[in-house]
């Protein structure tokens, strides 16, 4: 059987809901602005929730983004919100307007595992200080002083 395709979003008829012709894409996923990394635990961070699996970070117009994909669970079989009445508030506040129906993710910068952020992290920071190498210094010096007196 051949799948149907959904119409653009300009052909949709103006008494019709984009909704009824979209797969719930916006209810598969949420997505939080998180603060901008700066510093190797801030990066470290944001590696960790990419560890997560089921999650990405991106940029977009120089915020940085947390999504995690997840199905909301009042999503019905045919992709139709099953709480629609009384659905949460910023699904209300939610419009067809701007959402993704005919529109893939472009975004600025997007991380999708631990190591693609790493990597970045490691081409814009300056070099870590690899552990313990301050505590070897501190032994070094110690070490040429000699045993304390007395």
């Amino acid at each position: 059987m051949p799948r149907k395709t959904r119409p653009r979003r300009e052909d949709v008829p103006a008494d019709d809901c984009l909704c009824n012709h979209c797969t719930g894409k916006c209810c598969r996923y949420f997505s939080l602005p998180i603060e901008t990394p700066t510093t190797w635990d801030d990066y470290d961070s944001v590696r960790w929730y990419l560890a997560h699996g089921q999650t990405l970070v991106y940029v977009e117009k120089g915020t940085w983004y947390l999504v995690v994909m997840t199905r909301c669970q009042y999503l019905d079989t045919q992709n139709r919100c099953g709480i629609y009445m009384d659905r949460p508030k910023i699904c209300r506040d939610y419009t067809t307007e701007n959402c993704e129906y005919d529109e893939d993710w472009t975004f600025t910068k997007v991380f999708e595992d631990p190591k693609q952020i790493w990597e970045y992290a490691e081409a814009i920071l300056p070099p870590r200080r690899p552990k313990g190498r301050a505590a070897q210094g501190a032994q070094g010096v110690l070490h040429q002083l000699g045993p304390p007196p007395g």
